[in-house]
């Protein structure tokens, strides 16, 4: 994905005050440049420092545990290795991929010098692919060609059951009249110059944030085959990817606030905080797109952002240029985008059904077990309305929710004031009735649900990964998972295997130009990333 270059300035019938200017320009643009790359090194340098400083942790704590067990040693050690592991793919996105372009051929005389690259095990199955030049006569006299030699690269790749080695094989041809070198150019690798297939770079992603293995539990599941990858050659993999994927992820962002309805909520993260082996709260936003229940043929997807803290400032940022209705918890932060008028509260019903639900539970509440029951037949009619076009459930809405939806009101009214105001179960009431204009706007829209549960499920791998995370290593690697989940998730919204879809996608990116990059989200290329079965 080839970026623009920027046209040259046309100097002819310039004036000399106009030179001056531009060259003063230019001069102070160069000065800019230079004070940011100084900052990006003095960055890198800062981040190289902190993972020596954590590699001799962990490295010191190996010592200590040698010969004993505790259960607080091992939990450090996984939580100085996941930091690790998020640094160093930071270190990966931030740093450039090498050139792709070609060098010079050589002469037939000359060995070029190449990099040593690691060998994969003898053990592992090969597949060879030859790739032959274009024409089988010298492209530039037409002679006859006779073969020289050839070049051989090996690309580890994972095909669900197993691994296996990709041999690409690019024999050299010289001409026997004018000594013209020629070879068939390399295929394109999602990782320019990398060791890592399509396949191993999805399985290595899912496997982190669909399966949630740390990188390092990772690499000992990859050594028990015989495969030795360390952990920073799986982080620097990760941020490249990232990286990589980063411009369809924002056309995913697009597709999300495009709508007319959204879904929001957020939930906790542990993050570890810089230099103090403490953990604080980030929070993950999701915003979820999803108009399947109303029959609009628009495809869903959704977005996820980090954020170190939950302060109202987060989401509205995310929602500045949303105008339509959300569809969210009663979180202050959202109520000054309510105020612009441009969005309208939508409540949900299942949050003020699960506080009297939790009251049942707990005490057996007699009052809020009829509460739940009442709310429960709302909920009978959206399951025979579901699918149906606007209009039909709107008019259902009307005729049947509705009269149910005000003898519930009148009832909590009534029952309410037979109860202590201090009760939980007067706190629950009030919850409904406080809000009760938001929890009745979904039956003047047959567009919108009648709960968030939508932006909830979203959320439920995140909630997983966070168990076995046991927190974030960074702010920086709560952005690279809100990255990855928003992509994985719209795969799984769309009724993609992440895989088989992550595979797909990372074959084409590199060849795929980046003004067509629309054609490789979920729903766009879920013909070609059905999974496949294993060898």
């Amino acid at each position: 994905m080839a970026a623009s270059q920027t046209p040259l300035v046309n100097l002819d019938g310039m004036g000399r005050e106009a030179l001056v200017i531009l060259i003063y320009t230019q001069h102070q643009q160069l000065l800019h440049k230079d004070e940011q790359l100084l900052q990006k090194d003095e960055q890198l340098l800062s981040r190289a420092a902190e993972i020596e400083i954590l590699k001799l942790q962990i490295a010191k704590l190996r010592r200590l545990q040698y010969g004993r067990k505790s259960e607080k040693l091992d939990q450090q050690i996984e939580q100085l290795e996941l930091q690790l592991e998020e640094l160093e793919i930071q270190e990966s996105a931030a740093t450039p991929p090498p050139p792709t372009e070609s060098p010079a051929a050589p002469s037939p005389t000359e060995t070029p010098a190449k990099p040593a690259r690691r060998a994969w095990p003898a053990h592992l199955p090969r597949k060879t692919h030859t790739r032959l030049p274009q024409t089988s006569a010298c492209p530039q006299c037409q002679g006859e060609m006779r073969p020289i030699g050839e070049d051989v690269s090996e690309t580890l790749e994972y095909v669900p059951g197993h691994y296996e080695v990709i041999r690409e094989v690019r024999p050299k041809f010289t001409c026997k009249s004018c000594a013209k070198l020629v070879q068939a150019e390399a295929s394109s690798r999602p990782i320019p110059r990398g060791e890592a297939g399509p396949g191993l770079l999805a399985h290595v992603v899912i496997s982190k944030f669909v399966d949630h293995l740390p990188l390092y539990r990772q690499a000992q599941i990859f050594a028990r085959s015989g495969v030795e990858l360390s952990r920073s050659t799986l982080a620097d993999w990760l941020g490249q990817v990232s990286r990589l994927l980063a411009p369809l992820v924002e056309q995913v962002r697009r597709q999300v606030f495009a709508g007319v309805k959204l879904h929001a909520d957020d939930t906790p993260v542990p993050v570890l905080a810089p230099g103090t082996g403490k953990t604080k709260t980030g929070r993950l936003w999701t915003y979820v797109r999803d108009d399947r229940s109303w029959g609009d043929p628009s495809p869903p997807a959704v977005w996820f952002a980090y954020s170190p803290d939950r302060k109202g400032e987060h989401p509205q940022r995310h929602l500045r240029e949303f105008r339509g209705a959300l569809q969210a918890d009663a979180y202050a932060g959202f109520q000054p985008v309510y105020a612009t008028g441009q969005v309208r509260e939508i409540a949900c019903w299942a949050h003020a059904r699960r506080k009297f639900f939790d009251l049942v539970q707990a005490h057996g509440s007699p009052f809020a077990r009829e509460a739940v029951q009442r709310i429960n037949a709302l909920y009978a009619i959206e399951g025979t309305i579901r699918g149906h076009p606007p209009e039909e459930r709107l008019r259902v809405r009307q005729a049947d929710a509705l009269p149910k939806l005000e003898a519930l009101r009148q009832w909590l009214q009534e029952g309410l004031q037979q109860l202590s105001r201090k009760s939980e179960t007067t706190a629950a009431g009030n919850y409904i009735l406080g809000r009760w204009q938001a929890l009745l706007r979904y039956t003047e829209d047959g567009r919108l649900e009648i709960d968030n549960n939508t932006a909830e499920r979203a959320l439920r791998a995140v909630a997983l990964g966070r168990k076995n995370y046991l927190f974030a290593g960074s702010d920086n690697g709560g952005e690279t998972a809100a990255t990855l989940y928003s992509l994985l998730g719209s795969a799984k919204l769309n009724g993609v295997e992440p895989e088989a879809y992550l595979r797909e996608v990372l074959t084409r990116i590199a060849d795929h130009p980046i003004n067509r990059i629309a054609e490789l989200l979920p729903w766009n290329l879920k013909p070609a990333a059905e999974p496949t079965a294993a060898a």
